[in-house]
């Protein structure tokens, strides 16, 4: 379960130089992270094997001289984010979070009593990391469109940036906007600086997500696959959108409040066929939400094909836990996924000064 929209950023860009053991990655430090070549990278264990098969994978596919030669046009790489290159853990994924702000802090808002009553009752477990009974994950997906009802897409967007500003609660030194995983950034520099079209395939709200990586990731606005908000006009009516007539001197595009459409599982594979239009060659994830894709790219693949899952089994650096992780681990290796291992593989998550607060 993920949902909405993310940040904005900053402006300049800053001459990029490794992390020493006091700094943190900012927006703009991730931003300009280049891996071009095997020697550019800095946050893998020199002995880790994702990166080694990442690299000759590259090199072997972008051989114009090799049996397993991809065209350029072909050199399709899907992403999750949430938890394969972006934090979901602390506690929860970054739109579940902004509910609680946006339900119970927010001053400017007076969310609907059912809300309200919601989130006062569940934050607690989700901070506790307490299952929620199928009722609340209900009305908590319900929740995370219909507290938006009304506002523009401009508005939606301007909320999320202002939410990028705050602190993950279970780290220290980790602003909201800066939470990527620099390993994994490198990665998505790597496939783009080698002729790969890299796409997120997230069931983060498309608009989220590209608030949250414009400008720091890589990644084109069009090639941005999420769960999307369904709009409406102020003017709509009883109107259907195909035979409505919008009239921009008296009415704006609006967010509906009616649930969203998960992109998550088999609708990723409908979500690539649809936008995208070609199977991608490469795709990362981490949970069950990814599997579609990542089945997907290994089924009858014209191409040398991979599939990644993310391994949250980091218990100093990160929220992992051992028992999903084994877990995962299994999984991955029964389907042909190539685990990545958080702990055995990253030099760094976020940064070094970014800690886990006990």
């Amino acid at each position: 379960m993920k949902k909405k929209f993310l940040a904005a950023i900053a402006a300049g860009l800053i001459a990029f130089a490794p992390f020493t053991s006091s700094d943190a990655a900012s927006r703009n430090e991730v931003a300009a992270i280049q891996v071009k070549t095997a020697s550019d990278f800095q946050y893998w264990y020199e002995n880790s094997p994702t990166k080694q098969k990442i690299i000759e994978f590259v090199e072997d596919v972008t051989n114009q001289n090799s049996a397993n030669y991809i065209p350029p046009e072909d050199r399709i790489a899907t992403f999750d984010m949430d938890g394969t290159f972006y934090c979901e853990t602390a506690p929860l994924y970054f739109q579940e979070m902004m509910f609680f702000q946006r339900v119970l802090e927010d001053k400017n808002y007076t969310a609907p009593k059912k809300f309200f009553n919601l989130a006062k009752k569940i934050k607690p477990k989700v901070y506790n990391k307490e299952k929620l009974t199928p009722a609340e994950s209900k009305l908590y997906l319900e929740g995370l469109t219909a507290v938006y009802a009304g506002m523009t897409p401009e508005e939606y967007r301007a909320y999320v940036r202002n939410f990028m500003n705050t602190y993950e609660d279970e780290f220290s030194n980790l602003k909201r906007g800066d939470a990527f995983y620099l390993p994994m950034v490198e990665i998505i520099s790597y496939l783009t600086n080698n002729g790969f079209a890299v796409y997120i395939d997230s069931a983060c709200g498309v608009d989220t997500t590209r608030e949250l990586v414009n400008g720091v990731i890589p990644i084109q606005y069009d090639r941005i696959l999420g769960t999307d908000f369904q709009f409406t006009s102020t003017n709509m009516g009883k109107d259907a959108p195909n035979s409505h007539f919008f009239d921009r001197h008296k009415e704006k595009i609006i967010i509906s409040g009616k649930p969203l459409y998960d992109n998550a599982k088999t609708v990723k594979i409908f979500s690539i066929l649809n936008q995208i239009g070609k199977k991608p060659v490469l795709a990362f994830g981490n949970s069950g939400g990814d599997s579609g894709m990542l089945e997907y790219t290994l089924q009858d693949n014209k191409y040398c094909s991979m599939s990644f899952f993310v391994i949250c089994d980091d218990t100093e650096r990160e929220r992992g836990n051992l028992t999903r992780a084994k877990s995962d681990t299994e999984l991955a290796l029964k389907r042909g996924w190539n685990p990545i291992s958080m702990h055995d593989e990253f030099k760094t998550i976020y940064g070094d000064n970014v800690k886990l607060k006990k």
